[in-house]
């Protein structure tokens, strides 16, 4: 699928085990569908870290991503101001994801990225 936005913003975090059931199941039918009504929020695909073995310098390699975070997401937007818009204020606080999600979340990385080429 080709990028549609100028901007890129990735969201990635761990979650305890414990917890990663309701993480996902939350994350699903809840954060994602809330943040995609988001004015200017083009599309949101989530990504789980999966271990890495690569051709590189013709030599195969296995690539350990050390502290990396186990999930992202990454939001098309378009622009840096649909990140403090109201309603995205508004939906990031909403539903189950404040009380029974962020909690257990550590290791949050927060980037905004703007495209160069399309």
């Amino acid at each position: 699928m080709p990028i549609q936005a100028r901007y890129l913003f990735t969201a990635s975090m761990d979650v305890q085990p414990d917890k990663e059931a309701v993480f996902n199941e939350v994350y699903d039918t809840e954060h994602v569908p809330l943040l995609q009504n988001v004015p200017g929020v083009i599309s949101i695909a989530r990504l789980k870290t999966e271990e890495l073995t690569m051709i590189l310098g013709g030599e195969r390699q296995t690539i350990v991503a050390e502290g990396e975070p186990r999930y992202s997401a990454i939001y098309e937007i378009e622009s840096p101001e649909v990140l403090t818009s109201d309603s995205w204020a508004a939906a990031v606080d909403h539903g189950r994801w404040p009380d029974e999600v962020r909690p257990y979340t550590t290791n949050r990385r927060h980037v905004l990225r703007r495209l160069l080429l399309s």
